[in-house]
């Protein structure tokens, strides 16, 4: 029998390679109309995909997808799928490879997330608690520290956590080349960043929903980062309305002194 962690990357690999082929057979994405039909297109067909089979193989589960209706028996299911079959549809219709197809499967009972995959078609990769890791490699020391953020909604406060996590890393000795901001598409693209070593943490305090958050918490969790809220508590999934505040998923060497840089710039 399948389990669920390879239904999760077996699924999202599915409606990955889905969106591809769509995007690749649309044809020319030369206005604001083709490319939002786009988007609508992929988000609906990969949704109906991976309904389809999350729902074949394990019909008794509750599945909450952004291109779903919610229904609130899932808050009283033990199994909770939790999908974004298109995350970064935005980037998805400008042709861009930082979208991503969100599956993870949170059960209450235990507060884990005991499946979850971020799968990258456009690059090629699938990230997944299937994957062997050997741990976050050390703090770069040949480069700037590198801060991911939405390109729409960064922290207001960024650029004063940027300065003051700068000053605080190099009295420190861990990094004399500063802070940067990165600009990069979905969640899932975002916590990818950090995971191949080119980034170190990820920011987010606006708010979003559980389908942007949950599969890279769980992938994130597994390579051996950080995330949490900005407040270092754990995020719980199956709310009702499923909406999380804020996010932070980090290096571990980086999140004690990047917390006190957000504190100490929103108290500024």
């Amino acid at each position: 029998m399948t389990t669920d962690a390879e239904l999760s990357r077996d699924t999202a690999r599915v409606a990955g390679q889905l969106l591809l082929a769509l995007r690749e057979g649309f044809g020319p994405i030369d206005d604001k109309d083709a490319a939002n039909e786009l988007r609508k297109r992929g988000d609906r067909e990969a949704h109906l995909r991976i309904m389809e089979l999350l729902s074949a193989a394990r019909p008794d589960d509750a599945i909450l997808s952004e291109e779903g209706k919610d229904d609130a028996a899932r808050l009283d299911a033990e199994r909770i799928w939790i999908v974004d079959p298109l995350d970064g549809t935005y980037e998805y219709g400008q042709g861009r490879a930082d979208f991503a197809v969100h599956i993870a499967l949170w059960q209450p009972a235990s507060r884990e997330l005991s499946a979850a995959t971020v799968d990258l078609p456009a690059q090629g990769l699938t990230r997944s608690v299937l994957d062997p890791i050997s741990g976050p490699p050390p703090l770069p020391t040949d480069r700037p520290i590198r801060i991911v953020a939405s390109r729409s909604r960064p922290p207001a406060t960024l650029p004063q956590t940027v300065a003051i996590l700068a000053e605080t890393l190099a009295a420190q000795g861990l990094n004399k080349h500063g802070v940067e901001i990165m600009d990069v598409g979905s969640v899932g693209a975002k916590v990818n960043e950090i995971i191949s070593g080119r980034a170190e943490a990820y920011v987010h305090d606006t708010g979003f929903y559980e389908w942007d958050v949950a599969a890279p918490y769980g992938v994130a969790m597994h390579y051996g980062l950080a995330p949490s809220h900005l407040d270092g508590s754990a995020v719980m999934f199956n709310q009702m309305p499923p909406y999380v505040t804020d996010l932070m998923v980090s290096h571990p060497a980086l999140v004690a002194p990047l917390r006190a840089a957000l504190q100490a710039a929103a108290g500024s």
